[in-house]
């Protein structure tokens, strides 16, 4: 546009002056969401710091420090700027919704001031600004229509609807509404002009709009910790008061009845050592840093790592149909002439017969040579698809005018000189009762007519008529209603079903997921796709409107048994959203667009669609589907189950392994004989520990049922009674054993380093006995043997040479206080290995079946 644009159809506004601009630019400020504050480096590493985990690592790592383990103690501090390294990123990130939804809000506008049509920067605009929107344009800011021309806008970014709605003009005074239906005065910031002309007024800019109250939205929702961040802080903390107060007492005690004070402290380090699980936040980070490249693997993206247990837990999937469930884009589906129907698809290769062929014809012709319009591309599509049907599209007439829709009739016409026969032809289409009325028909044409109309919708298709007309050349009549028009048929439309959504929500309810759709669109479009994708409960529907006014109490009791809402505004998702999550629901909200936002970062876990999907929705998402494929979310299930049962097994093996080290570094002390346990050697076992749950059970295939049980139930805790019991049962064993070892040992008068070497090679194949025994919990070991698992030989292996170095290298040896064995001696630790492995799998069995009776 430039500044000669056509002013006359604004009768005399001339827009607000520079003076005006610049005082409402001081007063309210710029049209662009603000900024929230953002913490510092600093602050975001004191706040980080202060967690357990974090302390418990630079604790270890000094203690390490202390000891001269600096390898150890550099790798320990190492994790600690890494996690913080990594909790600054995303720090970084989640800010760039706002930034994300700001560069959104503000595109370039066309505004008339003083008189003239001048093109500026979004953020510049100001309440009372006179906006023209033309095709294309993308909405500055939400305003009241004075004046249009075939005005259609895309609202999809704000209410769901894939169909472009009409805009009315004004009439008198108006205040702003809510987004959502057909045929308004308003227009919102953000959303896109696809066919006309529109002059509006500017009502609201930056915060006060649509977009800005979701921007406000997303400022106001915190993150919440998940249960597994919580559980692990409190069991950290708890072991380490314990621990504290263990080492304190042994030392004091020791050095009391000893008087060796340096012995003392020696022994309570060591029992610190074997106390504290340094490996705990170790493993959590790698399980899930891990699990997050796995994931990766199948097209999603990992934006909060933490999320990936919540997923597992996802009792309700709460989707958005437009762009989630449907393709997105508008297609033909089925078509009416000649007193028959005719289904169209994709797979279906046979040009319609030859009755439709002017139906297809005229629908082109009424609409635009390059439209943006979806129902207009989709017959366009239809007329290309087709070898007989591409005859019908005219791109070399002429078109002469085009009368517009407007508020008294919905249907617009298009007059074009053919080339064959020079004559005028209109091509007219818009709602059906529109094209009846301009077709002039009579009351039983009429009934005959909706008959047919109320079959298409009641298969969910949007549906619009078409006729025609025909002139010689002559001058034009000024309204539709003077031609003599001939009624053709309808046109049914629809957005179909992504192909994959059916499997995959039959394999959320398999999973004990029940799986809900929020959509903008209406309650009858909202049931076709709902049956169409096997929705459980899809006669059941609560609009927007009736949410609205329902008390909080009897919207939690309703949302109980329904699984569809429609006509549903943002704040009512996000409304909804909490709303299960009050009922005690592990929620997982998918969606796509700007309206999605908040709910998706109010949900436990938001499920962004990385392909449509804008960036306000991306950066809010915890989740990214990469392909926009609904099935990827299954595989997200699957994998985050896979990562937390792997999880669990890995905090159990430390738990457990942790019994017998703490147990031989505190026991042989209070019966007064020589310490078996000395710093270097659980170093060793760290050598086994920490690489045996971060890489083997990590690596480890899922259990044969993961899909075919419920949802963790969230106040399930990582560590679960049973576990507890399983892990600490197999420690005493293990414990018991080791100590048996060790005591006979001193009975029969070995040597100390004898006796500590046989007791230290028992504990390290108890350990590999612990490691195979607890890689299945649906497994014995002999069966979990055949599961191939590479990293697992690798550990054994690399522990069985190091173990065989430690013992015959006189230099090591003499290190770990250790002596050579003889080979009865090792065919007495293989033959205790073996029973605490046959012992600790007996236990699991055991422990199992408790469950099972359950």
């Amino acid at each position: 546009m430039s500044n000669n644009f056509d002013l006359s159809n604004l009768e005399g506004i001339k827009g607000l002056s520079a003076s005006e601009v610049s005082e409402r630019l001081a007063r309210e400020g710029h049209n662009e969401i603000p900024a929230s504050g953002k913490r510092n480096f600093l602050k975001i590493t004191l706040d980080i710091v202060r967690e357990p985990m974090l302390i418990l690592l630079i604790i270890s790592g000094i203690i390490y420090m202390l000891l001269g383990d600096v390898q150890e103690a550099l790798m320990l501090l190492g994790f600690v700027f890494v996690i913080i390294g990594i909790t600054i990123y995303q720090e970084q990130k989640t800010e760039r919704a706002l930034e994300a939804l700001r560069d959104l809000s503000s595109p370039r506008a066309l505004v008339i001031r003083d008189g003239a049509a001048v093109r500026i920067a979004g953020r510049e605009v100001v309440r009372g600004d006179i906006m023209v929107l033309t095709e294309g344009d993308r909405v500055p800011a939400d305003g009241i229509v004075l004046s249009s021309n075939n005005l259609s806008l895309e609202e999809s970014l704000l209410t769901g609807e894939s169909v472009p709605v009409h805009k009315s003009e004004s009439e008198g005074t108006a205040s702003m509404d809510r987004p959502g239906g057909d045929d308004t005065p308003f227009v919102y910031s953000g959303t896109l002009v696809v066919s006309g002309l529109g002059i509006a007024r500017v009502e609201a800019t930056g915060i006060h709009t649509e977009f800005g109250k979701i921007g406000k939205s997303l400022q106001a929702i915190k993150l919440e910790d998940t249960l597994l961040q919580v559980e692990t802080r409190k069991i950290v903390r708890n072991l380490a008061i314990i621990g504290g107060c263990l080492c304190a007492i042994m030392a004091l005690v020791y050095g009391l009845s000893t008087s060796q004070w340096l012995e003392g402290f020696l022994a309570s380090i060591t029992l610190a050592m074997a106390i504290l699980p340094e490996e705990f936040p170790v493993v959590l980070t790698i399980f899930l840093a891990l699990g997050a490249w796995r994931i990766s693997r199948n097209r999603v993206l990992t934006r909060r790592m933490n999320a990936i247990e919540t997923l597992g837990s996802t009792t309700v999937l709460c989707v958005d149909k437009t762009g989630t469930l449907t393709m997105n884009r508008m297609s033909v589906e089925k078509i009416y002439a000649g007193d028959e129907f005719c289904r169209l698809s994709s797979d279906i290769t046979d040009t319609p017969p030859e009755k439709f062929h002017q139906l297809v014809e005229y629908g082109i012709l009424a609409g635009q040579t390059n439209p943006f319009d979806p129902m207009e591309k989709a017959l366009r599509d239809l007329g290309s698809r087709y070898p007989d049907l591409r005859e019908h599209v005219h791109d070399n007439w002429v078109l002469q005018r085009e009368y517009p829709l407007s508020k008294n009739l919905l249907a617009l016409s298009r007059v074009w000189k053919s080339s064959e026969s020079g004559n005028f032809v209109i091509a007219s289409k818009g709602a059906p009762e529109a094209i009846m009325d301009l077709c002039h028909m009579d009351d039983d044409a009429k009934i005959q007519v909706a008959e047919k109309i109320a079959v298409m919708a009641g298969d969910g298709l949007r549906v619009l008529g078409v006729a025609r007309s025909r002139l010689s050349p002559s001058s034009l009549p000024s309204d539709q209603h003077d031609f003599q028009f001939e009624f053709i048929g309808l046109v049914g439309f629809a957005d179909p079903i992504r192909p994959t959504v059916p499997a995959a929500i039959a394999q959320c309810y398999t999973a004990g997921i029940r799986v809900v759709m929020i959509t903008g669109d209406y309650p009858v479009t909202a049931q076709n796709i709902a049956r169409q994708i096997g929705l459980k409960h899809a006669g059941e529907v609560i609009t927007g409107m009736e949410m609205e006014a329902m008390p909080d109490a009897e919207l939690r009791e309703r949302i109980r048994s329904v699984n569809i809402f429609a006509r549903v505004i943002p704040e009512q998702k996000l409304k909804l959203v909490n709303a299960f999550k009050e009922n005690g629901e592990v929620v997982a909200m998918t969606g796509d667009g700007v309206n999605d936002a908040p709910a998706l970062k109010s949900a436990n876990i938001g499920v962004a669609m990385g392909g449509r999907g804008t960036d306000v929705a991306r950066e809010a998402g915890a989740l990214v589907i990469l392909d926009d494929d609904f099935s990827s979310i299954v595989t997200a299930v699957k994998m985050g189950r896979r990562i937390f049962d792997n999880l669990r097994k890995a905090m159990a093996y430390i738990l457990s392994i942790h019994v017998p080290i703490a147990g031989l570094s505190l026991i042989p002390v209070l019966l007064k004989w020589p310490m078996v346990l000395l710093p270097a050697h659980v170093v060793f076992l760290e050598l086994i520990i920490d690489p045996a749950c971060s890489i083997v059970f990590e690596a480890e295939k899922e259990e044969a049922n993961i899909m075919r049980r419920p949802p963790r139930n969230q106040q399930e805790p990582l560590f679960s009674r049973n576990t507890i019991i399983l892990s600490i049962a197999q420690g005493m064993l293990v414990l018991m054993l080791t100590l048996a070892i060790y005591g006979f040992s001193l009975y029969q008068g070995r040597p100390e380093a004898e006796a500590r070497t046989l007791t230290f090679t028992t504990l390290v194949l108890a350990n590999m006995g612990l490691i195979l025994t607890n890689r299945f919990l649906t497994r014995n070991v002999l069966t979990s043997l055949r599961v191939k698992n590479r990293s697992l030989w690798w550990i054994l292996g690399s522990a069985t040479v190091l173990l065989g170095l430690v013992i015959y290298v006189p230099f090591l040896s003499e290190l770990f206080r250790f002596s050579p064995l003889s080979l009865p001696d090792i065919g007495l630790c293989l033959a205790a290995g073996v029973f605490s492995i046959a012992g600790c799998d007996l236990i699991k069995y055991l422990v199992q079946l408790k469950l099972g009776n359950k």
